[in-house]
């Protein structure tokens, strides 16, 4: 790992498993149960600093509605623990809208492995290829595109141009429509 930096976050660490990162940090100063302790602490650090700040991105809570509506079945895959999950899902109201959810504790690899992903197609039974992918780290780019699923890039946290190879790249959900995913199959 380079220099800490936001910029060594951006490409090295959003989107991997923290506790990869955790090892890779300080796994010659502890051993896993030293390395969980400091997830644990680390993550009840962030929920307490976030959580003032949480809220959907414009247009998500529609979007969802939208797909849900038309049918499309849905999972979120996050490297997340299951308790930062929570964490999201009882603020914002959309647990309902996912048929599966998949944590960072139910795969072996995490991104940019494809893993995660993977287990969440067949948790839907559904083909890679026929699955999108909504991603705003490099690592899940990565990784979206190595199970062969499209990928929508979304620009909150790095900028348009960052994420590629992404299928489309989007600032928020308030245009996107399911016609338009449908398009990226075409």
């Amino acid at each position: 790992m380079g220099e800490l930096s936001v910029e060594t976050y951006k490409k090295e660490i959003s989107g991997v498993p923290i506790i990869e990162t955790l090892r890779q940090l300080f796994g010659d100063k502890y051993d896993e149960d030293g390395l969980k302790k400091l997830l644990d602490e680390k993550e009840a650090y962030y929920r307490e600093i976030y959580a003032p700040f949480l809220r959907p991105i414009n247009g998500l809570e529609n979007f969802l509605t939208e797909l849900k509506d038309a049918g499309i079945k849905m999972a979120m895959a996050s490297s997340a623990t299951m308790d930062d999950i929570d964490f999201i899902l009882d603020k914002i109201p959309i647990r309902q809208d996912f048929e599966a959810i998949i944590d960072g504790s139910r795969v072996s690899k995490g991104k940019p492995n494809p893993q995660i992903f993977l287990k969440a197609a067949a948790d839907l039974n559904a083909r890679p290829a026929d699955c999108v992918v909504f991603e705003d780290s490099l690592a899940g780019i990565k990784a979206a595109n190595a199970a062969g699923m499209k990928v929508v890039g979304i620009t909150t946290g790095h900028p348009a141009a960052d994420l590629q190879p992404s299928n489309l790249v989007i600032d928020d959900y308030t245009t996107l429509t399911v016609q338009k995913l449908a398009a990226l199959f075409e």
